[in-house]
């Protein structure tokens, strides 16, 4: 399973033969299973908030034989790269789940099959989308973190002004939602002071895709379907949202300003009026502007339909991992439900300190969350916050995620470069995606070879 590792970003796929390595684990400690002691290093994670800390306590309480090492930042990838190719890497790296499969290709990660069999991991208790995109052709990559989903939040009050409802935002008819646009936003004289609907492409083109009948990569990851009449047309549709703004230089420089983290954000600076976004701005909601007239609703399919996109963050065990027994009972430990409890627990006591309500944590373990919301979670009391956290629950269950793929990093690309020429006005829809569809076949196909 070793093979010199070039330290470059997108160039090259190794043809490794992994999918037959069990991987790590196999000491034999009392204290499940596995040898725990020595040094632990990890990547790509921090310990910016209680959530990360009481977790990460919890595993020092319990693994005082193990000096841990956390290196805070975000994933670097040519670092990481870099560090694999040396003979050096961290054992764990905390990483975006769609990265997984492209890094499993590569034999950059190991497979995890005897750290779940050692360690005595349940892999039922994480949400199937988050199952979908750590495992490969059958095989385990990586432990999943939190689960983040995509709902659509609206600005109450402006949708007052406008003499209009949360019912009145219709996003299953999309005929009519340039007209709706052109009532929410404001343009004058070319300026963009405040958006209407903000489509939220490039990132979230696949979930309006989906919306439209179709999945962007098969249910494999092997097959791109990027050039489908149907892509085309969700890419259409948000691209006119986009341009009846100003344009993508516009709309860009006006969002950009946006903070989405603070008191001023735009919903009290009342700078946009309906966008999809993950789940996490109901807590910076909750926590900066709980007076706020926000609304939450599904965002749905063409035919009214729930539904919503997953993704999240992964641990993974390294190539040449020098402690992986310890790594694979941090990562048992991290994604437990008792784990996420005590951290769920401490973030609602910060809050309830602080005067702010708590709207709940969610988790890829759905054991996990499951106990968060019955045994903690109490309704805040403000109907606003309370029916975002049903909406957001709900959305939870009807989750989708892109596959892991053995090129998803080069798919993800050849899509992401197509809806930046497009919205830059460097090519239409249809042959941008044609293209696309090109890159991404000849980059799948070398992956398979």
């Amino acid at each position: 399973m070793s093979r010199k590792l070039r330290a470059t970003a997108l160039a090259g796929v190794l043809a490794l033969a992994v999918s037959g390595c069990g991987g790590v684990g196999g000491g034999d400690d009392e204290a499940g299973g596995t040898a725990t002691r020595g040094t632990l290093t990890t990547m790509g994670f921090g310990l910016s908030d209680e959530i990360a800390t009481t977790r990460v306590d919890a595993f020092k309480r319990d693994h005082p034989d193990v000096e841990l090492k956390i290196t805070e930042g975000a994933f670097d990838e040519q670092q990481f790269l870099s560090a694999v190719a040396a003979g050096n890497p961290p054992d764990l790296v905390y990483m975006d789940r769609k990265l997984i499969g492209t890094y499993a290709t590569r034999g950059s990660i190991q497979p995890l099959t005897d750290c779940v069999d050692e360690q005595g991991i349940d892999m039922g208790q994480y949400r199937q989308a988050a199952r979908d995109q750590v495992t490969l052709d059958g095989t385990v990559y990586g432990i999943p973190e939190f689960s983040q989903v995509r709902v659509l939040y609206l600005n109450e009050a402006l949708l007052k002004q406008a003499g209009m409802t949360a019912d009145d935002v219709d996003l299953a008819d999309w005929a009519g939602l340039p007209a709706l646009n052109a009532k929410l936003a404001k343009v004058s004289g070319g300026k963009l002071t405040r958006i209407g609907i903000d489509p939220k492409i490039p990132e979230f083109l696949p979930m309006w895709a989906k919306a439209n009948g179709v999945d962007m990569i098969s249910p494999d990851g092997r097959t791109a379907k990027l050039d489908d009449p149907r892509v085309v047309e969700a890419l259409t549709t948000g691209l006119r949202l986009i341009q009846d703004q100003g344009g993508f230089g516009r709309f860009k420089s006006f969002r950009d300003t946006f903070d989405f983290f603070g008191a001023q954000n735009p919903l009290v600076k009342n700078q946009i009026v309906a966008w999809p976004m993950e789940e996490w701005f109901l807590n910076q909601a909750a926590k900066n502007s709980p007076k706020a007239e926000l609304v939450v609703k599904p965002f749905v399919d063409r035919q009214g339909k729930p539904l919503t996109m997953s993704s999240g963050q992964a641990w993974v065990i390294t190539k040449g991992a020098k402690n992986p027994d310890a790594a694979c009972a941090f990562v048992k430990q991290m994604t437990a439900t008792d784990t996420w409890f005590a951290a769920a627990k401490a973030r609602a006591d910060a809050r309830k300190a602080a005067g702010q309500p708590f709207t709940g944590v969610w988790t890829g373990n759905l054991n996990a969350d499951k106990k968060i919301f019955d045994e903690l979670y109490q309704p805040t009391g403000n109907k606003r916050f309370d029916d975002a956290v049903a909406t957001i629950r709900a959305a939870q269950d009807v989750a989708f995620a892109m596959p892991a793929s053995p090129a998803g990093a080069e798919f993800d690309k050849a899509w992401y470069d197509a809806v930046n020429r497009v919205l830059a006005g460097q090519e239409q829809p249809a042959p941008a995606l044609a293209r696309a569809q090109r890159e991404a076949t000849a980059a799948l196909d070398k992956a398979a070879k």
